[in-house]
């Protein structure tokens, strides 16, 4: 079995400048606070690193730069460097000068990653997959898929374990 990433648009109408997640959830009756904290302890009992998030960005940008990274070996660097800026140090995705610098840290080319983004050479990849995604009902992140079964939202690793042994004999 492989695994394979499909982009997604979380919240593609978001600015380049970002929003807050007041501005992001405003007229909802929502406690951004307790799902901080929901999210902060899911994420501690499985070992994964977390910061407390107050701003939301457009990752449209980094969307494009994982498509690119897929033809590498660091394409798994590549993801967790873009995943730690963004939930751990909430760096804005929308900076192509921080995701360049963040392909540099995975070992891939700074430049080439530099002349992806500037000239947006996986937007169309990233059209296909979020297509893609509308098409097969997916409405949030995480979601993953095997065959006709999907699981939704944050699960811990047992619970994934259980998903993928369950749809795949």
């Amino acid at each position: 079995m492989s695994i394979r990433w499909i982009q997604f648009p979380l919240h593609p109408e978001t600015p380049q400048k970002g929003l807050s997640l007041e501005e992001l959830f405003a007229g909802r009756d929502l406690d951004i606070q307790a799902i901080q904290g929901h999210l902060i302890e899911l994420m501690r009992l499985e070992g994964l690193p977390y910061g407390n998030r107050t701003h939301t960005y457009n990752s449209r940008l980094a969307q494009e730069l994982s498509k690119w990274g897929e033809r590498f070996s660091e394409s798994s660097m590549l993801n967790q460097k873009i995943f730690e800026a963004y939930f751990v140090d909430g760096k804005n995705l929308a900076d192509q000068d921080l995701l360049a610098k963040l392909a540099g840290e995975a070992g891939l080319s700074t430049q080439e990653a530099t002349e992806v983004l500037g000239n947006r050479l996986y937007k169309e990849a990233v059209d296909i997959d979020w297509m893609r995604s509308r098409q097969t009902g997916i409405s949030g992140v995480p979601t993953f898929v095997i065959g006709q079964y999907r699981i939704a939202g944050a699960k811990s690793y047992k619970m994934l374990e259980q998903f993928v042994v369950k749809n795949t004999f």
